[in-house]
């Protein structure tokens, strides 16, 4: 069993590690947020709206390399006039940075590069595992004669209708 936290831990790293990181966001390939963290509390933002988005630039921008044969993509940013969004892949996620406008770039990339693969490792147990089914337990295993006779009394019942 995976323990969620894990995440909210490497996520509140991050967001100690720059003093100009406002929200750190984990979300998977398809946009639904995992994880995600908030300098302030009264910083409000649509959360699952800015992961999808982001979620949604990195893999156009991942397949736009693709298709130009220009190697793995490392990061996304995008530079606003009141802030900057970092994205990067951790495996089967995407790890989403807002930041300052005066953050400093280079120490935002090394912080998220490191945490990255921390990120991938735990993700991709996240994701493989699957949910707990219970098992009924059987006391005597069925002949193939008692399957034929289910069989045709299942197909009893369908020609009922």
């Amino acid at each position: 069993m995976i323990n969620v936290k894990a995440f909210d831990t490497i996520l509140s790293k991050i967001i100690k590690s720059e003093t100009g990181i406002k929200k750190v966001i984990l979300v998977d390939r398809t946009g639904l947020t995992i994880a995600h963290v908030s300098k302030f509390s009264y910083y409000p933002v649509d959360v699952d709206g800015i992961g999808a988005i982001a979620s949604a630039v990195f893999c156009a921008s991942e397949e736009q390399g693709k298709n130009l044969d220009i190697g793995e993509l490392a990061i996304v940013t995008s530079e606003f006039d009141n802030g900057k969004i970092f994205a990067s892949s951790c495996g089967k996620g995407v790890l989403c940075v807002i930041t300052e406008p005066d953050v400093h770039i280079g120490m935002v990339r090394l912080v998220m590069k490191r945490a990255s693969g921390e990120l991938q490792k735990i993700l991709d147990e996240f994701l493989a595992e699957k949910p707990a089914i219970p098992v009924a337990t059987v006391t005597e295993e069925k002949t193939e004669e008692d399957e034929k006779e289910e069989l045709e009394a299942a197909l009893k019942e369908l020609e009922r209708f």
